[in-house]
């Protein structure tokens, strides 16, 4: 996948520096006698660079996120922390209100008390009750068994709500102990949404639900987003570069994760950029979210905002001047390259270094510049000839050129321009074509009181 961004690239770098460079061009004067010829050169520097390279804004985040949520039938007290604060392992986030829990723990407590006493006098009952049928008469035993069994099941069901208020003044307990939540991992606060789930966010990420989000501080990645109008340009697995916006001459490389289709959010703004024209059907679209999985985050800040682009191979070749090979005239006896030198052509030799064989450039080691300009070689350029930056004036120049010939009137035609009775047409004369052969030979009709009939 590297190699085909790169081969992409170079060719098409290639093909539009040929086909601007590949010319020269005329102008007439306003006496329409005289043409000067002007070479067209380029920027060195253009070709260093790929133009219209299409970037996305990304931001630098923890590759572990921890999402904190509150209990929804409690009431939080009070938030400790805030987006951006550090935190360590154990550092409190917030607490709950234990106004409420200690009332029912109170309570739980009282029905507990309530629960042993019941459970006493039910035992004693039991015994008096089993002294008394001792004693009593034959008649009067199945009555006091059916006391007796009443009150034992009377007995289990206080002990059983007894066991049943333990447990709850335990779980209550154990709520008013762990009252204050605390942090798990060594990080930084990301959001913290309030009571009415609305919260703030250092990055202006609103689709965390979570009550607070912590990102780990160590390695990081980038997360950027795309919409249905470039999901194309991600690929999973092909190369990409992290560049800062502050100096674009800092890069970080790593490669694209999937598209996150199951995860959409509604913008109203784009984090799309392009070197081209703006489109104004990105502000409502659906983004997706995306990674770029870092080979070293070293350099890069929790929160940063960052470019992401392909990675075509230039951000890691060797720095200097990099010239198309088109450009370079007898590589393999004395290269040279035609450059302009005070508005004209100067024929330089030049010194290669190494090849870039999918951008299919030279780096130049001496003789040209990145803030000189080069021609494409040609047959006809020649030291001295005037050139020219501006494509559009040249060939408005060439267009003025094949329009501003005098075409003769009639009767003005010298005899040097007819051709001979040899029947040879003079040099540069167009030749007919068989269209134009047939149309000749199709008569005409003949104007009215002419005779139409055939001379005999």
């Amino acid at each position: 996948m590297d190699k085909k961004y790169k081969i992409i690239g170079g060719v098409c770098g290639a093909v539009c520096i040929g086909g601007l460079a590949a010319g020269i061009f005329f102008i007439r004067d306003s006496g329409g006698k005289h043409t000067e010829e002007l070479a067209y050169v380029m920027s060195v520097s253009s070709m260093n660079d790929v133009s219209g390279t299409q970037r996305l804004a990304g931001v630098v985040e923890s590759q572990k996120t921890l999402e904190i949520q509150k209990d929804s039938e409690r009431e939080i007290k009070e938030v400790l922390v805030k987006a951006g604060d550090d935190v360590e392992v154990g550092t409190p986030l917030f607490t709950y209100d234990t106004a409420s829990l200690e009332m029912d723990i109170q309570q739980a407590q009282l029905d507990l008390e309530r629960a042993a006493g019941e459970m006493t006098n039910l035992q004693a009952q039991i015994q008096q009750l089993e002294k008394e049928k001792k004693d009593a008469p034959e008649e009067e035993q199945f009555s006091y068994t059916t006391q007796i069994q009443s009150a034992q099941m009377d007995l289990k069901k206080s002990e059983y709500d007894r066991k049943a208020k333990e447990v709850e003044i335990n779980r209550i307990q154990s709520q008013i102990d762990n009252s204050t939540v605390t942090s798990e991992m060594k990080g930084v606060v990301k959001s913290v949404q309030n009571q009415d789930q609305e919260g703030s966010n250092m990055y202006g990420d609103p689709s965390s639900q979570a009550f607070i989000t912590i990102l780990a501080t160590g390695e990081y990645r980038v997360k950027g987003r795309v919409n249905e109008q470039n999901i194309g340009e991600i690929t999973e697995g092909s190369p990409a570069v992290v560049r800062s916006r502050v100096d674009e001459d800092q890069v970080w490389t790593g490669t694209y994760s999937a598209v996150d289709t199951k995860n959409p959010q509604n913008n109203t703004s784009s984090m799309y950029y392009s070197m081209g024209t703006e489109d104004s059907g990105q502000t409502t679209s659906t983004s997706y979210p995306f990674y770029v999985d870092l080979e070293s985050s070293q350099g890069l800040l929790l929160g940063q905002h960052v470019y992401i682009e392909h990675d075509t191979g230039l951000s890691q070749r060797e720095p200097g001047v990099w010239l198309n090979e088109a450009f370079i005239a007898d590589l393999n006896k004395k290269p040279y390259v035609w450059v302009e030198k005070d508005g004209v052509l100067e024929k330089r030799t030049v010194v290669l270094g190494t090849y870039d064989q999918e951008m299919m450039q030279y780096k130049i080691e001496d003789g040209v510049d990145s803030g000189d300009y080069v021609a494409y070689p040609q047959d006809f350029l020649e030291e001295g000839m005037k050139t020219t930056h501006d494509p559009a004036q040249a060939y408005a120049g060439d267009m003025e050129e094949s329009s501003g010939e005098e075409i003769p009137l009639d009767g003005d035609i010298s005899e040097e321009a007819l051709p001979e009775e040899t029947g040879d047409m003079p040099e540069g004369t167009p030749d007919i074509t068989e269209e134009e052969t047939s149309q000749e030979a199709i008569p005409q009709e003949p104007a009215e009181g002419e005779n139409s009939s055939p001379e005999l």
